[in-house]
């Protein structure tokens, strides 16, 4: 049998990026009430060595991690762009969160930009302004989140709450309890044994 979703969890959303790197903690009631406690940005000088930029990277996300304890980390999945050099400075970035996060057991779930403009804007193919307008209005701001990284990593987060009860419905509603083991919602698409 499921357990139930939890009343209240914390998600910290991640817009991955070694010169600036998104983040947001959202903390979420019955997956209705939702409160911003934390935004902010990862900055690191491109004058440092890449193996100085990344430990203080990861530095500040043990922080964060020791800080909040969230239930979730919700990331931008990383995706090949025009220049090589920016893909693999993120990728190295997604990396080092996505291990620091499972090291703790923390729930990981990434997510392509289009999967969070359709989750918080209603289409896939919203723009920045858009979405960032929708930030502050799920949230109750005065104003948009900046820089737009947070904004990023806060629209990031609202996507894993606005996608969660649905990931239970579909979870609850696949399991077959002659199956040994649960089932687990890919964030792609489908339920994988």
């Amino acid at each position: 049998m499921f357990a139930p979703p939890p009343v209240e969890s914390t998600v910290l959303g991640v817009d991955p990026g070694l010169t600036r790197c998104g983040y947001a903690i959202l903390r979420v009631r019955h997956n209705t009430e939702i409160k911003l406690i934390g935004l902010g940005v990862l900055t690191t000088s491109k004058t440092k060595p890449m193996p100085e930029r990344l430990a203080e990277v990861a530095e500040e996300f043990d922080s964060l991690f020791d800080q909040y304890s969230p239930d979730v980390l919700a990331i931008e999945r990383v995706f090949f762009r025009a220049n090589v050099r920016t893909a693999m400075s993120v990728g190295q970035v997604s990396g080092l969160v996505l291990s620091g996060a499972a090291r703790r057991g923390i729930e990981i779930v990434q997510y392509s930009p289009n999967q969070v403009k359709l989750a918080v804007v209603g289409w896939g193919g919203a723009d920045k302004a858009q979405v960032q307008k929708m930030v502050k209005q799920r949230l109750g701001l005065g104003t948009v989140p900046k820089p737009a990284d947070a904004a990023d990593a806060a629209a990031i987060a609202l996507c894993h709450v606005a996608s969660s009860p649905l990931a239970v419905r579909i979870a609850v509603a696949t399991h077959d309890p002659k199956k040994r083991g649960t089932r687990n919602l890919s964030r792609t698409g489908g339920a994988t044994a």
